[in-house]
């Protein structure tokens, strides 16, 4: 796929043109992928996505695939353990957060039948379809990002902010921000 055009953000870097191409902005309807990506996104807070993306394989197995139910009974004791693992960002706030939102997560399943349903009913089940003209036009977060932070915040999710949530939408497939010049951008719907 090298002779294709692409979004410039992966660069030249190996995993992350691969991770552009078939797995950003790819919709996404599984709850456990969805709590993962959620996960992962926190733990990118302040940091660079490269950085997560080099240890993704370290969180899924740290986090136990980002099994829901499991993290959600993490202890004391599997906490301290995360705080030793070297292979993840060991920072005590953010898997914190990531136990406390496997636990919310439990409950939105209860109310809505699935996290899916619950996260995409905010778009109408469609994705949103931006025509991303240069790097300028990608926003850090949207009004629509607010409303569903703000709602996450509600049922006491941690570490949902607007931006995290709209990078979240974006690795979800919930919006489309591949650039219209990049063969992902028609692929999933655009224009």
């Amino acid at each position: 796929m090298a002779d294709k055009r692409r979004c410039p953000w992966p660069e030249l870097d190996e995993k992350m043109i691969k991770y552009h191409d078939e797995i950003w902005g790819v919709p996404v309807y599984d709850d456990q992928t969805l709590f993962a990506k959620l996960s992962l996104d926190l733990m990118q807070a302040g940091l660079m996505w490269r950085t997560i993306l080099y240890k993704w394989d370290n969180f899924y197995k740290a986090f136990d695939n980002f099994d829901i139910e499991m993290v959600a009974k993490y202890d004391e004791t599997k906490y301290e353990k995360l705080m030793q693992d070297k292979g993840i960002v060991r920072n005590q706030l953010k898997i914190r957060a990531i136990i406390n939102n496997a636990q919310c997560f439990l409950e939105v399943q209860k109310k809505f039948g699935s996290f899916s349903n619950y996260i995409w009913n905010f778009t109408n089940n469609k994705v949103i379809q931006n025509n991303i003209k240069s790097m300028d036009d990608i926003l850090a977060k949207t009004p629509l990002s607010d409303i569903i932070s703000k709602d996450l915040l509600k049922r006491d999710f941690k570490f949902v902010g607007s931006t995290i949530i709209y990078a979240w939408m974006q690795a979800i497939g919930m919006v489309n921000d591949h650039m219209i010049e990049c063969f992902r951008h028609k692929e999933l719907g655009g224009y």
